[in-house]
């Protein structure tokens, strides 16, 4: 793969590190604004009007998640925001682990944040993983429907995940071992969310995932190994817009985190953010 920041490998070692040991880098509460994004002086354009508002994936940060696609984003023209939310008892630097419930209400708060400071009465959502199922809640169920104008999901996940399998080890342990499910709902209630059945799933899928309003794109990969199968993150619903990444592009190779990075994932939320914007096959040949 073409290197086209000089260090996609090494977001993806750090992405890698903050979900499978709790390591992340040190900005916690929201990226700095040297790379272009979480200006809280930008002021959105004509040709932009809606500020980006970028929510990373389970386990990660906004810093990490955000450090390839966020510059691009912002180099065309978008005032361009994240936060990190969902934080726990890995502490401030690990995102995603709170109910996603807790979540999207956060999330809605930030987004009246960015509107109040940037002027705009809508802002425009992109998110990778769990990034794409929380805002999913916060559209149907709190209001934000109202509020965003496009919603953009890569790495998507709207009916749960079978991890390769390991769904079934999780709800053995779960219910053979006393006491653990308390365990996890406190230390991950978004994991026990994920594993379907649960009631979060359930609920975001009676009568639809999309509500009316805000566009809906979602992009995933054949390759996924986190999302399986990998149309769990297919809308498949009046209204929406689906992407498989290979039918876009048969070089790209990514999988689950690996599209954090990936030059095609970009040119793709570009594009359903304005269809002006032409979106180009880059091979790419990072699967994890």
């Amino acid at each position: 793969m073409r290197d086209t920041n000089g260090g996609a490998k090494r977001i993806l070692t750090a992405l890698v590190a903050a979900i499978t040991l709790g390591v992340a880098a040190p900005a916690v509460a929201e990226a700095a604004p040297g790379g272009g994004w979480n200006d809280w002086g930008c002021r959105p354009s004509a040709t932009h009007p809606e500020p980006v508002v970028l929510v990373h994936g389970l386990g990660a940060n906004d810093a990490v998640n955000w450090s390839f696609h966020a510059p691009k984003i912002a180099a065309q023209g978008y005032c361009v925001f994240s936060l990190t939310y969902g934080t726990g008892i890995l502490g401030p630097g690990v995102g995603g682990l709170a109910s996603m419930r807790d979540s999207a209400a956060q999330l809605g708060r930030f987004v009246d944040r960015v509107r109040t400071s940037t002027g705009a009465a809508k802002v425009d959502i992109v998110g990778h993983s769990e990034g794409s199922t929380m805002p999913a809640y916060y559209l149907k169920f709190l209001g934000g429907a109202a509020k965003v104008a496009h919603f953009v999901g890569f790495g998507a996940n709207y009916r749960g995940t079978t991890l390769g399998g390991l769904d079934a080890l999780a709800k053995a342990l779960l219910t053979s071992v006393p006491g653990l499910g308390a365990i996890l709902r406190t230390a991950c209630g978004a994991c026990t969310e994920y594993l379907a059945p649960s009631a979060f799933l359930d609920d975001l899928a009676r009568g639809g995932v999309h509500v009316p309003g805000p566009s809906y794109t979602s992009i995933v990969s054949r390759h996924d190994e986190v999302v399986t199968p990998y149309t769990s993150g297919i809308l498949g619903e009046p209204g929406t817009t689906d992407i498989v990444l290979q039918d876009f592009c048969a070089a790209d190779a990514a999988g689950h985190l690996s599209q954090a990075i990936d030059p095609n994932v970009t040119g793709l939320i570009l594009h359903a953010l304005d269809p002006a914007y032409p979106p180009a096959c880059t091979p790419f040949t990072l699967p994890l």
